[in-house]
């Protein structure tokens, strides 16, 4: 089931209003049957899986919340980790793996045919796996409690508002809120429903406009160059955004209409001065769970220099590969560690040179580091989007060809043309990112709609009506598309 589809406008508000007229001990109840049917809707079979999960950590922490020790305590987490990271591998990486040892097999003459399984990737495998393997190792840690409740358990592992896509939330933040009980309060539904008319518009308006042109040209990069390559990196740069981040608003609101607190999982990361910064901004709650789970157990930079160095890439080629099973997101990956550990050992450079250029502002600063980190970016979203490891290198080889036809109009517009797109609908697109970015500027002293309850009734309404009229006469109406991540 889709947010941005009919059937859960059908759903969410039947959920609510029995959520609500239930007593609050058996809502648990509500909420995992809705959100197994939540997740059915795309493929019943799959939920074998989340059950399976479900079953095998929930036994692990118990067995482990009975033990003393850490010794005694580590078959029991291995066993969870295992399992769990076996269903991921099996259903997102096996094919990917078979593909590239037979290449390496066919290299050196060795003609073997590796199995291949013809599986549709279930939706959410990595957030949902993600989430529970975390409660484990918090268990062995002695950082949260084992859930003895079955069924509350559950309702953490597959709550439907964050099922399939995010946030990642813990354990010790979650699973609490699900024993307490929350009485209908019109503030903080209204609240709740702000929340998700912004997530509706990001994505529907904002994000499904620039697919168009986005999905137009990088489906079939080869008929395109320069400037249209240019542009469409730039659209999916603000796409991927308003698709993913309108995903968690939609989310974060979800439950927050039911009384729960979803972890923030974007901090306006497109304004951030520097890559290390941005991942303390961008998709927060899969960033922290790397930093907890796997950088500091490297050792994180409690060691010599090259270690430190070598945490940090094993890092973010993990995160590559944890977002899909495809060279292009283990470059796209590592892209964003090689960044971080040049600006580590250019650190010292730069600030010997920005001493030396003694005239520059602070503001000229800010803005030299923002527009450097989002051009970075932008060029690793390359990779991310496109469909190929071929594609990818074709966008950059020809990013800056036929420049001397930039002034030639007709052409361009042709090009255009040929994905459906006329001058206005670029308009459009530019007018739409101005206005996510006028936003966000107004986001950084506080939250907008908290803001925004303070204005007079009817200029809040005007506000209401803009995005509501947006979703109903400016997205379009030819697709209705899924999340970006829903892949993942």
């Amino acid at each position: 089931m889709l947010f941005n589809s009919l059937q859960f406008i059908v759903f969410f508000p039947i959920v609510i209003a029995l959520y609500f007229l239930i007593p609050y001990k058996k809502r648990w109840i509500l909420l995992l049957a809705a959100s197994y049917y939540f997740y059915m809707c795309w493929k019943v079979d799959y939920i074998i899986l989340i059950i399976a999960s479900t079953v095998i950590d929930y036994i692990c922490s118990n067995k482990m919340s009975k033990l003393n020790n850490q010794k005694s305590k580590k078959p029991w987490l291995i066993a969870s980790i295992i399992s769990n990271l076996s269903i991921l591998f099996g259903f997102k990486y096996f094919n990917f793996f078979s593909e590239n040892i037979q290449l390496i097999f066919n290299n050196y003459n060795i003609f073997y045919e590796m199995p291949f399984f013809n599986v549709l990737l279930p939706v959410g495998i990595s957030f949902y796996t993600f989430q529970t393997l975390s409660y484990t190792m918090d268990v062995y840690n002695n950082t949260t409690p084992a859930q003895k409740h079955l069924g509350v358990f559950a309702v953490y592992v597959s709550f439907f508002p964050q099922l399939v896509a995010g946030p990642i939330e813990r354990s010790n933040h979650l699973l609490p809120q699900f024993f307490k009980e929350y009485d209908f309060s019109y503030k903080r539904v209204k609240s709740g429903l702000e929340k998700m008319l912004w997530g509706f518009f990001k994505k529907i308006v904002i994000a499904d406009n620039l697919a168009i042109l986005v999905d137009g040209i990088y489906n079939n990069v080869d008929s395109y160059s320069g400037i249209a390559l240019i542009i469409a990196t730039i659209f999916f740069t603000f796409q991927i955004y308003c698709d993913f981040s309108g995903y968690s608003d939609i989310a974060i609101g979800t439950a927050k209409v039911m009384g729960f607190e979803l972890r923030e999982n974007f901090k306006r990361p497109y304004f951030s001065k520097s890559i290390r910064e941005f991942w303390q901004r961008w998709h927060i709650t899969l960033s922290t769970w790397f930093r907890d789970y796997v950088y500091i157990s490297l050792g994180g930079n409690r060691v010599i220099k090259w270690r430190w160095h070598y945490n940090i890439l094993i890092t973010f080629l993990l995160s590559g590969l944890w977002h899909g099973a495809n060279w292009t997101f283990i470059i796209w990956g590592a892209l964003h560690g090689f960044y971080l550990i040049t600006a580590l050992i250019l650190s010292k450079p730069k600030e010997k040179i920005f001493k030396m250029i003694t005239n520059i502002s602070p503001l000229t600063n800010k803005i030299l580091d923002v527009s450097l980190t989002f051009m970075l970016v932008a060029f690793a979203w390359i990779f991310f989007r496109a469909n190929s490891l071929s594609d990818a290198i074709y966008v950059i080889t020809n990013l800056f060809s036929d420049f001397d036809s930039i002034t030639n109009t007709n052409a361009i517009k042709m090009q255009f043309r040929g994905i459906g797109l006329y001058t206005d609908d670029i308009i459009k697109s530019c007018i739409l990112i101005i206005m996510l970015i006028t936003y966000s500027l107004y986001e950084r002293n506080g939250n907008v709609w908290e803001k925004m309850n303070k204005k007079p009734r009817w200029f809040r309404w005007i506000i209401y009506y803009i995005l509501i009229f947006g979703i109903l006469f400016v997205a379009p109406h030819s697709m209705v598309n899924n999340f970006i991540y829903f892949q993942f």
